[in-house]
Order: structure tokens, then C-alpha cells, then sequence
């Protein structure tokens, strides 16, 4: 293992390794788009084993151990925690080359002090040695957030969340105690995707005593936005199978708003109509209350209809889509501009494909003293070594690389943090290369703080924190 997670991984030129150390290493976390648990935040979670905390929810891994014969009942069924660890460090030495046998073992060698490698043959000394920890001080939810040196957590939570937790754990803050900022963040898809299961439902839940309208919908999506923002929120999110924009006037949207609460077929330009009158309220909504705007969007979601069935959403069955978005993008962007309402927005497709479009649109609606449009860090099959570097690569040659977001884990673990180690190191990996192959100037002032700002003071200013 000589070499491997060692302080140098990753960083294979001396000029990576000094941007590294000196600049990046060490920064604060701001994870501004995940899905990791309120309540276990708030209540301070202690987890019984490394199976409920590495395995438990983390579609990832599952879809690994899929991909090499493990067998269900060992992924997501009732198998013993040892087993099912033992399944996962059994799967392990094959997925060379996949982001998740660097993750683990940084996980392992971070959290835990293990720098050996997973297998079969070493899997119960792990899961004994990491049992044995987690029974330890500064391995509860809330250790392991300090740990990392979180500052910041935004969450994803429904508009009809009670926010409880959020607000025990608003209530907490600034009184000696858990000092980093976690906030809901708006995410209102049940109200959008008018053409889910379960739709009809959850509009009559949101419009309470009132017969539904589009008009009720609104005033409910805006007071739950105010809600979100009392405690903090700083942006909204939307989860999009396939971005849309087909405008269409009130009067057609509360049509089509009625047809789908009786039960009525829509057509696929009616479902476009309607996506395309709640993002742009909601486009407007999110700017008067000076948050950002996330869009998550080139999903097929539940591919595996059988296994869908089985497991429910979430459990490693969607894929990349492969739509033309310009028109779509271009269209809603455009839109809000027009009416002065387009905020602070974040753009994330799941298809690499689409990183050269997205660099081009969004470089037509900045201004205003900022860089307001942002494409997103490489997201979930994307966040790969390649696929990061690919991303920033793309981003640097259409726009303005120093003015980059950073990154984020779109995780539900607590361990996930590493993940932004993972892209400081692939940064400083980049921009190391470039300077010793001499295309840029050795100005270590310059491109530290250039690494400091993509690792974390450009996400601090982007959100306000």
C-alpha cells in the first residue's frame, strides 16, 4: 500500500503538493447541498456499527455490490451487519478505478486510523477495529461533523417538513455548544412533478382546508419558503427529471392543475406547462428572498420498474438522461432575467455531456457585479477523479474557473466529508499540472488563493454565510 492515501495522493506533481498543503489543506467544509438527517443531527446519533453508517441508505455502494453478484439480501435485506460489511470489503479489491475504493479507504484511514487495504481477508479486523471506535468520543453525528471541520450543512428537506429538528438545532446555536450552521434547504419537487404518483395527494395536504388551486399552491409554497428562511434557509432546490420551458399563461396552468387532481391524462406538453409556471414562481420567489436557486436536472429516475417496486426510490435504479437541454435552460434563465427575478442560481446535470452547453448559456446571464449563474460541481456519477477534473477543465475553458462554487457531497453519510478533500486535492492536482507544463505563471500567491477560494471562501460569499 506504499504511497496509497498517503499525504501526497493524488498530488503527482511538487507544485500540486504545494498548493495542497499550503493553501488548501486543513480549510473548513461548507456542504451546501446534501441529504444527511436532521434528527439524527439534532439528537445526536450514535451508530451501533459501520455497516448503519457506511451502508445504510448509500445507493452507491449498493449499486457496486449489484454490479459484482452480491446478492440483495446482503445489500439491503435483513443479513447481519458483519455480513453485509464483509459483502462490501469482499467487492472492494474489483472496483479499481471506481471513486468509491478511494472514498473507503480514505474514510477508513481519516476516521479511523486504518491505512491497510479492504478485502475479504482483512474485513473482520476492520469492522471489529471500527465497531470498537464508533463506541468512542467524536463518533456521534455531531463528532464526526466537528471532526470534519464542518461549518456549514444544508439540507434537503420538503416544504411540509415540520422543521422541528431545525429548529432545536437554531435554538441551540450561539449558546457554547455544536457550532457549525445547519439549515433546511427548499425543495419543493411534490408540488412541480405534476406527473409523479402520489401528486393529486400531497397538493390537497399542501392547500390544508382549501380547495386546491394554483393560486393556493403559491401562497402555500411561498409561506413555507418564509418559513424555510426564518430558520435560515439559503437556497432552494429542484430535483428535475428533465429540464423544461414551455410557457403557458395562469389560466392554462390552473387547467392543467385541475385535470391531473381528477385524475385526467395529461400530455407531455401540459406537464411541461405546468413545471414551467411553478419554477418560474418559484425562480422569483427564491429571489425576492435572496437565496439561490439549485437545479438538479438529465435524471432517468427508477429505471428497474421490478426493483423500484421492491425498494422504493433512492436505492441505486436511476441513470443519466440524455435530453437536449439548451432550449430549456436558455429559456428559464432567460425569463427570469427579462422579469429582473433571476437569482443567484446553480446549474447540475447528471449528464457529463452537457458540461460545454451549461458553460455557454450561463456565461449569457452573468453580471451585476457577480457571478450569479454557476455550474454546479460534478454530481453523482460525476464526481469521479476524471470526472471532476473533466468538469473543471470544461468550466475553466468557457468561464471563470476562480469564481467556482466548489464542491458539495449529495450524501446521507457522515463520513462523506472526505469527498471535499478528494476535489482540493483534484484541484490542486490541475492546476499543478498546468503550471509545471508551463501555462501558467508561478505565482503561488495567485493560485493560492485562488485554491482557497474554490475549496471554500467562493461557497461562503455564494451563500451568504
Amino acid at each position: 500500500m506504499s504511497g496509497f492515501i498517503s499525504a501526497e495522493f493524488l498530488l503527482n506533481t511538487a507544485a500540486a503538493r504545494r498548493l495542497y498543503h499550503e493553501y488548501a489543506e486543513g480549510l473548513p467544509v461548507l456542504d451546501y447541498h446534501c441529504h444527511v438527517s436532521p434528527q439524527e443531527i439534532a439528537e445526536d446519533t450514535r451508530f451501533l456499527s459501520i455497516s448503519a453508517l457506511w451502508l445504510g441508505g448509500d445507493h452507491y455502494k449498493w449499486r457496486l455490490m449489484r454490479a459484482a453478484g452480491v446478492d440483495e439480501a446482503l445489500i439491503t435485506g435483513s443479513a447481519p451487519d458483519d455480513e453485509k460489511f464483509l459483502a462490501y470489503a469482499s467487492v472492494l479489491p474489483k472496483a479499481v478505478g471506481n471513486p468509491l475504493y478511494h472514498w473507503s479507504h480514505l474514510e477508513l484511514k481519516r476516521y479511523f486510523g486504518y491505512d491497510g487495504p479492504l478485502n475479504a481477508e482483512t474485513a473482520r479486523e476492520v469492522f471489529t477495529h471500527c465497531n470498537a471506535m464508533l463506541r468512542g468520543e467524536g463518533f456521534s453525528a455531531r463528532g464526526l461533523i466537528e471532526r470534519s471541520k464542518v461549518e456549514f450543512i444544508g439540507t434537503t428537506d420538503d416544504p411540509l417538513d415540520s422543521l422541528a429538528f431545525h429548529g432545536i438545532l437554531a435554538g441551540e446555536r450561539g449558546k457554547g455548544g455544536f457550532s457549525p450552521l445547519v439549515t433546511p434547504t427548499f425543495r419543493p419537487d411534490k408540488a412541480v412533478n405534476i406527473e409523479k404518483p402520489g401528486f393529486a395527494d400531497y397538493i390537497h395536504a399542501l392547500c390544508g382546508e382549501e380547495a386546491p388551486s394554483l393560486n393556493g399552491v403559491m401562497a402555500a409554497l411561498r409561506g413555507h419558503l418564509q418559513r424555510f428562511t426564518a430558520l435560515g434557509c439559503r437556497s432552494s432546490d429542484h430535483g428535475l427529471d428533465a429540464l423544461c420551458f414551455a410557457p403557458c399563461t395562469q389560466a392554462q396552468a390552473e387547467e392543467i392543475l385541475q385535470k391531473a387532481l381528477a385524475g385526467e391524462a395529461l400530455t407531455a406538453l401540459e406537464q411541461a406547462q405546468y413545471k414551467t409556471a411553478l419554477l418560474l414562481f418559484l425562480g422569483e420567489a427564491v429571489f425576492e428572498e435572496g437565496l439561490v436557486m439549485q437545479l438538479h436536472f438529465g435524471v432517468q429516475r427508477n429505471a428497474n420498474q421490478r426493483m423500484f417496486a421492491f425498494l422504493g426510490p433512492d436505492a441505486g435504479f436511476d441513470v443519466m438522461a440524455s435530453p437536449d437541454i439548451s432550449l430549456a435552460l436558455s429559456g428559464l434563465l432567460n425569463a427570469l432575467d427579462q422579469k429582473g427575478s433571476l437569482p443567484k442560481t446553480i446549474v447540475y446535470s447528471l449528464n457529463p455531456n452537457d458540461n460545454a452547453v451549461i458553460d455557454s448559456i450561463i456565461g449569457a446571464f452573468q453580471g451585476g457585479g457577480e457571478m450569479r449563474v454557476q455550474h454546479g460541481s460534478a454530481w453523482w456519477f460525476n464526481d469521479t477523479k476524471e470526472g471532476i477534473l473533466s468538469q473543471l477543465g470544461s468550466f475553466a475553458q468557457s468561464g471563470v474557473l476562480g469564481c467556482f462554487v466548489g464542491m458539495l457531497t449529495d450524501s446521507r453519510s457522515f463520513l462523506s466529508y472526505t469527498r471535499h478533500e478528494y476535489f482540493r486535492r483534484l484541484l490542486c492536482r490541475l492546476l499543478g499540472k498546468w503550471l509545471e507544463e508551463g501555462e501558467l505563471f508561478a505565482d503561488y500567491a495567485a493560485l493560492g488563493g485562488l485554491v482557497r477560494d474554490l475549496s471554500y471562501g467562493n461557497a461562503k460569499r455564494f451563500f451568504a454565510l
